[in-house]
């Protein structure tokens, strides 16, 4: 039977103290900033709803106050831009994406009409 260290060689005598004081650093940093950002997203909801009851306490409208507590669930949010999502898509007309270039037998053209400016001489004089 053929064990781990048979098939995979690792040379642990290769890792100094200073790799794993960079390893533990970089995983810190990472889970740390993971954390925040989780922390972050959470409480913003809050905070916005705080601040919406907020203006509707110093208005005293009693209605609006209540609906500004309430959050609307992801599952909605997520069936709205689904439903959206198919309209706009359908809204587009399917095509074949097969071009056809044919060539024109007029070589002149607005965009090379300043070549032939530059090569006809016939009316200029000093």
């Amino acid at each position: 039977m053929t064990t781990v260290q048979q098939i995979l060689p690792i040379d642990l005598s290769a890792i100094t103290s200073g790799h794993l004081v960079m390893a533990v650093t970089g995983y810190s940093v990472v889970f740390l900033s993971l954390f925040l950002l989780a922390l972050l997203f959470s409480v913003i909801p809050k905070v916005l709803s705080w601040n919406i009851r907020r203006t509707f306490d110093d208005e005293g409208d009693e209605a609006k106050k209540a609906l500004a507590g309430n959050m609307i669930p992801g599952e909605v949010s997520a069936a709205i831009s689904v439903a959206i999502s198919l309209y706009l898509n359908e809204l587009h007309d399917q095509d074949t994406a097969i071009l056809t270039i044919k060539k024109v037998g007029k070589s002149y053209t607005p965009w090379n009409s300043k070549i032939y400016n530059v090569i006809n001489f016939k009316g200029f004089q000093r």
